[in-house]
């Protein structure tokens, strides 16, 4: 068996990874592989019940689920739509929906219930997380603003952005890279751009197939990795362990690997590259 990232730092530092819009709805979590190996703890949240009943029906030991719908603090009202990937504290925006296939009817908002919002900030439990992942459609920003406290140690965090507005008033890209880069990070990459064929073309009779127009996508920003004299040891390891194991950004891990090694007179860095990156099958 290849030796692992974690076995080769002989490290039992635990990633705290807060989850916020839990719903399992995109499949696993880009953090499962971490998950997996006993090597995080997870807090979720999610507002509608059938979501947060699948989560706490599969979870591990690791994993805790809370029901708080997150934002700014305030009363809000939550538009639960025909599919509940698209419910959000934001109004689905017709005039973005209508132009592609499947989401008028997706987005249809089948109901509204007035609920209350809890500041990433106030909730002491997500305090000092390592990760943060975020997919509640359009809010995300409400979220981040009020959570800059929560932000302040964390080391990547991935979220969901809109090219376009698909619910009324919401931030978009720019909005969103603005004001992460404010808090120390940078983009590190998207990941699965959406795109969808504009109406009334369908290609090969899919409404799923894209072409030209970019919507939406997941973002990853990582701490400023060229400030890594803001970094402990300890987080160093952290992003490492991350980055390897969720997102196989392995020229980035080497770096932090070799400015650990500078800092503890380790050789970690020259065994990744051996025993690790070498093991690897190549494409």
């Amino acid at each position: 068996m290849a030796i692992t990232l974690r076995a080769l730092l002989q490290t039992q530092l635990q990633i705290k990874i807060v989850d916020i819009g839990a719903n399992p709805v995109d499949g696993k979590p880009p953090y499962l592989p971490l998950l997996e190996a006993n090597g995080a703890r997870v807090l979720g949240f999610e507002p509608q019940a059938d979501a947060l009943a699948k989560l706490n029906a599969a979870k591990s030991a690791n994993e805790t689920y809370l029901p708080h719908a997150v934002g700014d603090g305030k009363n809000h009202t939550l538009h639960i739509c025909a599919v509940s990937g698209m419910t959000s504290l934001l109004r689905p925006n017709p005039a973005v929906l209508n132009l592609m296939h499947g989401f008028p009817e997706w987005g249809r908002v089948v109901q509204t219930e007035e609920i209350a919002t809890r500041r990433l900030d106030d909730i002491p439990e997500a305090a000092d997380m390592d990760l943060l992942k975020i997919d509640i459609q359009g809010a995300e920003l409400m979220v981040m603003e009020n959570g800059i406290h929560a932000l302040k140690n964390a080391l990547l965090v991935h979220t969901e952005v809109e090219f376009m507005p698909m619910y009324v008033d919401q931030p978009l890209f720019g909005d969103v890279d603005q004001f992460l880069r404010r808090q120390g990070f940078v983009l590190h990459r998207l990941e699965e751009v959406r795109s969808r064929v504009l109406k009334p073309l369908l290609v090969n009779n899919d409404i799923y197939a894209g072409l030209s127009q970019w919507f939406w996508s997941d973002a990853l920003y990582i701490r400023d990795f060229t400030r890594l004299d803001l970094f402990s040891t300890d987080q160093l390891l952290k992003l490492s362990l991350i980055l390897h194991e969720c997102y196989g950004s392995y020229d980035l891990v080497l770096y932090l690997l070799g400015e650990y090694d500078r800092r503890s007179a380790t050789k970690f860095a020259t065994r990744y590259q051996q025993e690790i990156l070498m093991a690897k099958p190549t494409s």
